[in-house]
């Protein structure tokens, strides 16, 4: 079983604040077999990291958080950014275009993007997996709805830490039952449902400061929204 981190943002988000090394040297600390780096509609710092990843003794994932009309959707195992603004069926379709896997985070938290509030039931069930852990929901309530879906569809399982320092990164983290040690083989893995969610809920005046962190950039860059 690898030990797997799905969902961290690094300095090249609006919202996230440290750099690759420090992302990669937290992730080898806490013994992460692999990482994928979700910017916000980027993906430059998770190219990086797919290729500073070795160094550290772990399995650089590509990725990034696309912000679809509907919400957030995962990208995993592309090489080119998605652009945003895209109806959540066209998002799914141009991440697999690429080759890669889609993943809903946090899809039932409307105040965090969560698609849930613009999309069926039937269209979330055409991801190829769910986000059903989130170490930054402040409630389990979510977290517990997203498992249930999942479950009763029967739909692959993962869970993240959404940092956005790096000192939270492995609070969530998916185990993956497979032996081969590349992207491909855990994005594989994943799809395949060969899963299991382990995770711990950031404290919440860590979750505060990350957002209060956040709020500050933004407005430092020019960017005035509370929330994306």
């Amino acid at each position: 079983m690898l030990s797997v981190e799905l969902h961290v943002h690094s300095s090249l988000s609006y919202d996230g604040r440290d750099p690759v090394e420090f992302i990669l040297e937290q992730a080898s600390a806490v013994g992460l077999d692999a990482i994928a780096i979700t910017d916000h509609d980027e993906i430059a710092a998770s190219l990086e990291a797919v290729e500073r990843a070795p160094n550290y003794g772990l399995v650089g994932i590509p990725g990034m958080e696309i912000s679809s009309k509907a919400g957030h959707v995962l990208g995993f195992g592309i090489s080119e950014a998605v652009p945003p603004g895209l109806s959540y069926k066209s998002t799914l379709e141009a991440i697999r275009e690429q080759g890669g896997i889609a993943v809903v985070p946090h899809p039932f938290q409307e105040s965090r993007h969560g698609v849930m509030a613009r999309v069926s039931r039937a269209d979330l069930a055409q991801a190829d997996a769910i986000e059903v852990y989130n170490s930054r929901l402040l409630t389990g309530r979510a977290n517990r709805q997203a498992e249930r879906f999942a479950r009763a569809r029967n739909l692959p399982m993962t869970a993240g830490s959404d940092a956005h320092i790096g000192e939270m990164v492995g609070q969530a983290v998916t185990r993956v039952d497979t032996d081969d040690r590349s992207a491909d083989g855990i994005l594989e893995a994943i799809a395949d449902g060969r899963t299991t969610i382990e995770g711990k809920r950031t404290p919440w005046h860590i979750s505060f400061r990350q957002a209060a962190g956040g709020v500050k950039r933004r407005i430092k860059g020019g960017v005035f929204q509370l929330f994306r």
